[in-house]
């Protein structure tokens, strides 16, 4: 590693460098981008994007004074690299390590813990407003890609921040992706944009011009600022920005760190809400990823010199595709919604074999679940397939917009239950919690591929009203030989006849069948109740958990409201006079890999083994 980057140890360690440097450290700095995500996994074509960008704003700001909130905060390597957690790049994404996202726990120049999309400029602008209250000096940064401009909350921040008369500050990173490609009315907007700059730059000789006129110049140009009039439109051909109150500049060279260093140190000094459009390429620095930006947007480790990665050779979500594409060639009223995660949901074959019945709405999960419930009500069956901490959103039209309508639609819920490295934004544990609370619902939670393939007929077909479907990331785990499943809503494995009785459903069946092996050798008999489908809970399986005298459940997601804990109601409903133990999750998991996290939760098999043999050994 060349001695530029080792050489800054904060932002002010910036301003010593001469702009003859800053390539130089920006080659760097890639290099160890590309380094350190070869090894742990990572955002790699987003990092490598805004590298000088994020050079310049460091150069210019001056964090932590001033704040700089970045939009998802996928992006932030290279901030994290410049504030003083370069010694530290090395462990991000790993056990006790950096997070792969902004926390304020980890550091004061992160004033955002972040991790989705469309935030930044509300919780930027909220920043401002308590800086401003409290009379803490400093200027308050948002950094959002054009990938966030595609959610609805990006504009409610806009349209508030927009009435200011003091210096707020946008950057608008455009790449023209989220993850996958844009879409939307927004997207051909700034395509637009970026193709006629020169509108911006007759804007501003416009106003160069008025400046030097004596007298009547700076009146004029204040007023055709100001003006709504045809006349406003015909010389400055405003933008959607300026019409939300900003003052729009761009756009300008991403990757021109003088250039970009110059307006944002211009644009500090003026009293109104601004807003600076930047174009950067992503992946840029790393041939493979400029070519393919949507495969190395989110990577596992991979070989630099090949671009190789190790991947799985199946997973919940491509056999989820697969299926829908299936089942949409039987029956033509089926179709399928992402939420700018076309590949990730595994959807990109169906997307092709069905365009037209196939719907990419951006990263806007709340239109998505609503416009969902549209097609619904006009007689189609939607599929929306969206990560299970992204569905977070969508719970308000969940209940007003699908179960109130009392209209089908299916959640094909990815990402269900511990994701990994991406940590606690990211991890998928409120789903069961929060949907079971929405009326007419049924949740299915199958634990190996056949069963999703099954339950996602089930979740069209069998069940009236909105229904989802919960599954893990990556690959299915451990299945015993003599294990074979079945479409009711529960089934038993094990010694039918054991007084101990473990309770579980998805992925953690796996750990309770090799749990049950560990119990075995120890002299201990116990049986599984697995829960098919988890939500409503189907009596007979509560008939079978009164046979135990002790019940174990165990739940890879939210303890409060969870499965378990409903569980545990209808037992004490039924009388219950056995033992009952609930290990589920408390509070945020961090990130680490989905079996440390397991094990740290007492989830794995042995701490499964641990538990009962503790609590039932004479």
């Amino acid at each position: 590693m060349g001695s530029l980057l080792n050489s800054v140890r904060s932002p002010k360690d910036l301003q010593q460098l001469t702009p003859e440097q800053l390539p130089q450290l920006c080659a760097e700095i890639r290099e160890k981008i590309i380094q350190t995500v070869s090894t742990n996994g990572g955002h790699l074509a987003s990092n490598l994007g805004v590298v000088e960008l994020t050079v310049a704003l460091h150069r210019v700001f001056h964090s932590p004074e001033d704040k700089i909130v970045w939009d998802v905060g996928h992006q932030a390597y290279t901030h994290k690299m410049l504030t003083g957690r370069l010694d530290r790049i090395g462990t991000i994404r790993t056990r006790g390590g950096l997070s792969g996202f902004p926390n304020r726990q980890e550091s004061p120049h992160d004033p955002l813990t972040s991790g989705h999309s469309s935030t930044s400029i509300s919780a930027a602008l909220g920043i401002f407003k308590a800086k401003e209250l409290r009379g803490d000096a400093g200027h308050v940064v948002a950094v959002i890609g054009d990938g966030a401009l595609t959610g609805g909350l990006a504009y409610e921040g806009m349209n508030n921040a927009g009435r200011l008369h003091k210096n707020f500050i946008v950057i608008l990173n455009d790449n023209k992706m989220s993850i996958s490609r844009n879409v939307g009315s927004m997207a051909r907007y700034l395509a637009r944009i970026r193709t006629k700059p020169s509108y911006f730059r007759i804007k501003g000789n416009i106003e160069n011009t008025l400046d030097h006129i004596p007298g009547v110049g700076r009146p004029f140009r204040h007023a055709l600022t100001k003006s709504k009039s045809i006349l406003k439109q015909l010389l400055y051909n405003s933008t959607i920005f300026e019409d939300m109150g900003f003052y729009y500049y761009g756009p300008f060279d991403g990757h021109d760190t003088e250039k970009l260093t110059e307006v944002f140190q211009n644009v500090k000094s003026i009293p109104h809400p601004v807003l600076i459009h930047v174009l950067t390429r992503k992946g840029k620095g790393y041939s493979y990823a400029e070519e393919n930006p949507k495969a190395f947007h989110g990577v596992s480790c991979f070989n630099v010199e090949t671009g190789k990665s190790v991947t799985a050779t199946g997973s919940f979500s491509s056999v989820f595709g697969s299926k829908l594409c299936s089942l949409a060639s039987e029956d033509e009223r089926i179709c399928a919604i992402t939420a700018a995660m076309q590949e990730g949901t595994g959807l990109s074959v169906f997307s092709q074999k069905y365009p037209e019945r196939f719907f990419d709405t951006g990263i806007a999960e709340e239109h998505a679940v609503t416009f969902a419930g549209g097609l619904a009500c006009g007689g189609m069956l939607p599929v929306f397939a969206v990560y299970s901490s992204f569905l977070q959103r969508g719970y308000d039209q969940l209940i007003h917009d699908v179960s109130l309508q009392r209209t089908k639609i299916v959640l094909a819920v990815d990402r269900a239950g511990i994701v990994g490295e991406d940590g606690e934004t990211h991890q998928g544990i409120f789903d069961a919690a929060f949907l079971k609370t929405i009326p007419g619902i049924t949740i299915y939670s199958p634990s190996y591929y056949d069963e999703l393939q099954s339950s996602m007929r089930q979740a069209l077909y069998d069940c009236d009203g909105l229904a989802a479907v919960r599954y893990p990331r990556g690959e299915q785990l451990f299945r015993p030989f003599d294990f074979h499943g079945s479409r009711k809503a529960y089934c038993l494995y094990g010694n039918e006849s054991a007084d101990i009785a473990l309770i579980t459903y998805g992925r953690l069946f796996s750990n309770a069948c090799q749990a049950l092996s560990l119990l075995k050798e120890r002299g201990i008999e116990a049986r599984i109740i697995k829960l098919n489908r988890i939500f409503p809970i189907d009596r007979e399986a509560v008939r079978e958990a009164l046979k135990a005298k002790a019940v174990f459940f165990f739940e890879e997601g939210i303890a409060q409201g969870g499965i378990g804990e409903h569980f545990s109601f209808l037992l004490n409903q039924a009388a219950y006079q056995g033992r009952f133990y609930l290990r589920a999750i408390n509070g945020f998991v961090p990130h680490e890999t989905m079996m440390q996290a397991l094990e740290q939760l007492g989830l794995s098999a042995g701490e499964m083994a641990e538990l009962i043999v503790s609590e039932c050994s004479d």
